[in-house]
């Protein structure tokens, strides 16, 4: 069945062969014939037929005493390229997941009889739900503020967007791609286009990032939802690559939110910025409680702010993103030692704060900093900076990078994950404690934080 075993193969070809020696007018009519043919039994095949593909399908991807001899017969086919049609539906055998397959798609603890996810109550907005928010305000006052997204309306806010704003947002499908090319069409005749994706997926659509937007310097807004750790979404969705792959591109600006107030305010400046490429970075997740502000100010690019310096600080701890509030934690931590210490948001990974990060390297003995992204991302543009401004070669300040680790890590709690990463206040503090010289070979163990 299904077109693809070997005795249909064989007797296919056959009359393919036996068909050219006929008239060639009779050897084309005769060909059509047997494609519509093929179409009634096999649907839209035809198309990828044309293409060159020997097309197999559409298989129940349920039904495996149908799938496995087929996927044996495509296995030991000599056919040339194969496209096997195989359809399923999500969440089947489990009514549940059925019903709601997007709320099954990655899931915490639920309860197998009743499906009820024993989802914590949310003590502070979603991140997701700020920048639906804050993009539906900046629509209201400018006519030409437009919503893209690759097949996630509920995954990044551009569902709230779309009920208020439906003419103006735009689901392109899985097709992130497409995404991105469109969005810098969108930019040339004047438009504000904010392309809501993914870290993650943002990466299927690099080579567009690259030459359609980047290349062009065209004001696409990119809005990266699920930056850093996804918890039980798993390594698939993590995004800890975005750093490394936007902070190396010409013409790009790169921030990210280090709380939903922030984030708001990054709305507002990507809204503004219409003088090339900016990206925007926020993590899945619930803010920190933060109060909102009822309108997003237009930061300066490329500025950071301090967010503490004591008196005689010796370490300063420079966050991107939303480990802010574990640095700050630290930082109680080593005041309580007698180690003062200061705290600082960059803002920015594209363009760095460069007068802000020289001058935070140059007064104090250690200087670490802490990023939700891979190595090669905002810690190595750091680096990069001191070793350019030639502030690493006195050897007054030592220089240390938190960052994602080096792998693939299997989903868990937020917490544990990032615990595990070295990335929660006692990861920092370790860091630090190495770094300091009286420090070293002092206790490990958990610290009591304030």
């Amino acid at each position: 069945g299904y077109a693809v075993g070997g005795p249909y193969r064989s007797l296919r070809e056959t009359a393919k062969q036996l068909g050219k020696l006929l008239p060639k007018a009779l050897y084309q009519r005769a060909a059509a014939a047997e494609e519509y043919a093929r179409s009634l039994v096999v649907g839209g095949g035809t198309m990828f037929e044309e293409m060159g593909f020997h097309y197999v399908g559409p298989v129940d991807g349920h039904n495996l005493d149908h799938l496995l001899p087929v996927l044996k017969n495509v296995r030991d086919s000599d056919q040339g390229p194969i496209l096997l049609h195989v359809v399923t539906q999500k969440g089947k055998g489990y009514a549940p997941a059925e019903a709601s397959a997007d709320r099954y798609h990655g899931v915490v603890k639920f309860d197998v009889v009743s499906g009820v996810q024993a989802k914590a109550k949310a003590n502070a907005p979603a991140y997701t739900r700020v920048f639906g928010e804050s993009l539906i305000k900046a629509a209201d006052a400018d006519p030409k503020v437009v919503a893209i997204t690759a097949a996630m309306p509920g995954g990044t806010g551009i569902d709230l967007f779309g009920k208020a704003h439906p003419d103006r947002t735009f689901d392109v499908g899985i097709a992130e791609q497409h995404a991105v090319t469109f969005a810098g069409g969108l930019a040339t005749e004047g438009y504000k286009p904010f392309v809501a994706i993914y870290s993650t997926f943002l990466q299927r659509a690099y080579d567009q990032v690259v030459h359609d937007v980047a290349l062009q310097n065209l004001p696409v807004r990119f809005c990266l939802d699920r930056a850093g750790l996804v918890g039980a979404d798993g390594a698939t969705h993590a995004g800890a690559f975005d750093l490394a792959y936007l902070c190396c591109l010409p013409n790009m600006t790169v921030m990210a939110a280090a709380d939903e107030a922030e984030l708001v305010h990054m709305v507002a400046t990507a809204h503004a910025h219409d003088s090339g490429p900016i990206a925007l970075r926020y993590p899945r997740g619930e803010g920190v409680g933060i109060e909102l502000p009822e309108k997003g100010e237009v930061l300066a690019l490329g500025r950071g702010r301090v967010v503490r310096r004591p008196e005689g600080a010796r370490v300063a701890l420079l966050s991107l993103g939303t480990r802010l509030s574990e640095a700050l934690k630290a930082a109680d931590a080593l005041e309580a030692e007698g180690v003062a210490t200061s705290v600082a948001d960059a803002r920015f990974a594209k363009p760095l704060d460069a007068e802000l990060i020289v001058d935070l390297a140059m007064s104090h003995e250690v200087l670490v900093t802490v990023e939700e992204g891979s190595v090669g991302g905002f810690g190595a543009m750091v680096l990069h900076l001191l070793s350019e401004r030639g502030v690493l070669d006195a050897g007054r300040v030592r220089v240390r990078t938190l960052t994602l680790p080096d792998l693939y890590q299997d989903h868990d709690k937020p917490e544990k994950m990032y615990a595990e990463a070295g990335l929660d206040a006692e990861g920092i503090l370790k860091a630090v404690r190495a770094a300091l010289p009286e420090k070293k070979g002092s206790r490990t163990g958990r610290l009591r934080l304030a």
